[in-house]
């Protein structure tokens, strides 16, 4: 059961990771949000650019964040029943498993295959901000959409096998 173990923590270390980018991200994001504040109040100076770097900052911290909220188990979810105190942590297990197995890592794989063409003609074109003033490379964005979903899908496998060893009762310990 070891390597199942090792297969585990190195996913969860790079979901850690990605929190970390994240956190960097939305930090700079509040920073450009601040200063383009304060330009327009003090100055009367707006930027199409800065605008359109604060949602691109937005969209790919949101991505980039969600492997590492799947790996604190903060993402949404209908708790009502899963908390209840009469479902088992062994119940708990199947169903974070089945939600895995059925939903998580397909859809994703669906996203990432779809987004292929997406993302392939936004580079293949070049293409960037249609307003004057805009962000140019568009496609890098766009490119971050599939990353993002392959990061979540190896996060939704590092879980489902974390929930397996849960339900043949060898839980994974966590990191120290």
């Amino acid at each position: 059961m070891k390597p199942i173990q090792k297969i585990v923590r190195g996913i969860d270390s790079f979901s850690e990771w990605t929190g970390i980018v994240t956190a960097w991200l939305i930090l700079l994001m509040v920073l450009t949000i601040v200063y383009d504040v304060f330009m327009r109040a003090m100055f009367n100076q707006g930027s199409v650019m800065l605008q359109e770097l604060q949602w691109h900052l937005f969209a790919i911290a949101f991505l980039l964040g969600s492997a590492y909220t799947l790996k604190y188990d903060d993402h949404v979810r209908v708790d009502i029943i899963y908390r209840s105190r009469w479902v088992s942590p062994k119940a708990r297990a199947w169903i974070d498993l089945l939600g895995s197995v059925f939903f998580l890592i397909p859809f994703s794989i669906l996203i990432v295959y779809s987004s292929y063409d997406f993302v392939y003609n936004a580079y293949a074109f070049q293409e960037g901000s249609p307003d004057a003033g805009g962000l140019p490379y568009r496609f890098v964005l766009k490119a971050a959409l599939p990353l993002c979903f392959i990061f979540l899908i190896l996060q939704g496998i590092a879980d489902a096998l974390r929930q397996i060893m849960r339900i043949v009762g060898q839980p994974i310990e966590e990191h120290p």
